[in-house]
């Protein structure tokens, strides 16, 4: 199966290409960027095979996409309508979800936390807890029996450092990176320290509350666009996994049409 996996997310825009259910490139793209996108989105379709006997170039392609920015998932539509010739399947829409949600409004849970917590539970076969580090920080539970429990969301980086910005006077905006010391000698240096630890100590405090609730420390996968800045630090972790969400959305729609099949 051939699969363009598209997850839309609030800054950037991630294309991934599977050939034959394996994963061939990804990139990540600046969602405002339309230029950029279609052509990332034409070089990856001229690498997928074209339909036997078609005389119109049909190529043998699934696009599939997870989003939690409407406006942008309308503009992807366009993109793969006009320059490839296919429709989009959104998951939550026209595929359905891969997993049973025990939340109280499954319907506005991101798609995004799903196809990664689901990716993570196909792996794991156990209780499993999904960090996923973007614009936003959400850090979601599954149970033994494969159960998407509900999570935790909290600012990521960007809008932390923002937030000091816009409402201090006199702080600094700061790009957070890991810091050499405990502490920072300057304002820009313990602003920087105060999000990069608390950042660390919340996500272990979080897993650790996990784990009273379902009586086991779960396995643990940190992923994300700013995930690599805290992973040295997380000896708690089991597996730093980049892009799982794209994983989630191949894996998903692998199962939707095994299912169809069936």
């Amino acid at each position: 199966m051939n699969i363009i996996a598209v997850d839309i997310g609030n800054t950037n825009i991630s294309i991934a290409l599977f050939l034959r259910d394996e994963q061939r490139t990804i990139d990540s793209i600046a969602g405002e960027s339309t230029d950029a996108l279609t052509q990332c989105l034409k070089t990856a379709c001229q690498d997928i095979p074209i339909v036997g006997g078609s005389k119109e170039g049909k190529r043998d392609i699934f696009v599939v996409v997870s989003s939690v920015k409407p406006v942008w998932t309308k503009k992807i539509a366009k993109i793969v309508k006009d320059e490839l010739g296919e429709k989009i399947q959104v998951i939550g829409k026209d595929v359905p979800l891969p997993m049973t949600l025990w939340v109280d409004e499954p319907e506005k849970v991101g798609t995004d936390r799903i196809v990664s917590s689901f990716a993570a539970y196909s792996v794991a076969e156990e209780a499993v807890v999904v960090a996923d580090f973007g614009t936003a920080v959400t850090i979601d539970l599954v149970d033994d029996n494969g159960v998407f429990q509900g999570g935790v969301i909290v600012p990521g980086f960007e809008i932390s450092a923002k937030a000091l910005k816009e409402n201090a006077a006199l702080l600094p905006k700061v790009k957070v990176t890991r810091p050499e010391e405990a502490y920072g000698k300057n304002t820009k240096d313990a602003i920087n320290c105060g999000l990069y630890y608390s950042t660390i100590g919340m996500l272990e405090e979080v897993i650790r509350r996990f784990a009273e609730t379902i009586g086991k420390w779960p396995r643990t996968v940190l992923t994300g666009a700013a995930a690599k800045i805290i992973q040295e630090d997380c000896q708690f972790i089991d597996s730093f996994v980049p892009n799982l969400v794209v994983k989630g959305i191949a894996l998903t729609f692998q199962k939707y049409i095994e299912e169809q099949t069936e």
